[in-house]
């Protein structure tokens, strides 16, 4: 099945040996995002829930570049540097995504790219 690459300079450039997202058939891998600003590539300064709306803000550029949206999420991942996060990136996921949710893993690192907080990564399933 062949892969069509997927890349919008509204998400940050990949950092790495890799792409923002690949779409196989009608599915969709993103690679993880962290709170990077697209235009500069700097990590964005400020708390938890503004590194993590910084990567749903992200992680929706890509999605809306594949020809999609967060609605068609099936498996969010989230990787957080200290657990006591969990609850502040929880209501910040309920700002981007409704009923019913997506499947969900979130996995405590012990260290991010960049001294990031929180990274995310999403399979999405285009209809």
């Amino acid at each position: 099945m062949p892969r069509t690459i997927i890349a919008t300079d509204k998400a940050p450039a990949a950092i790495g040996p890799y792409s923002q997202a690949v779409r196989s058939g009608n599915t969709v891998y993103f690679s993880g995002q962290i709170p990077l600003d697209p235009s500069s590539g700097a990590l964005v300064e400020g708390d938890i829930s503004t590194q993590a709306r910084r990567v749903f803000d992200n992680l929706k550029a890509v999605a809306e570049a594949a020809g999609g949206s967060l609605a068609q999420v099936v498996r969010v991942g989230i990787y957080l540097t200290d657990l006591a996060n969990f609850a502040a990136v929880n209501a910040v996921m309920s700002e981007y995504f409704q009923q019913p949710y997506p499947a969900r893993s979130t996995i405590e690192v012990s260290g991010l790219p960049k001294g990031a907080q929180v990274e995310v990564d999403v399979i999405m399933v285009l209809d």
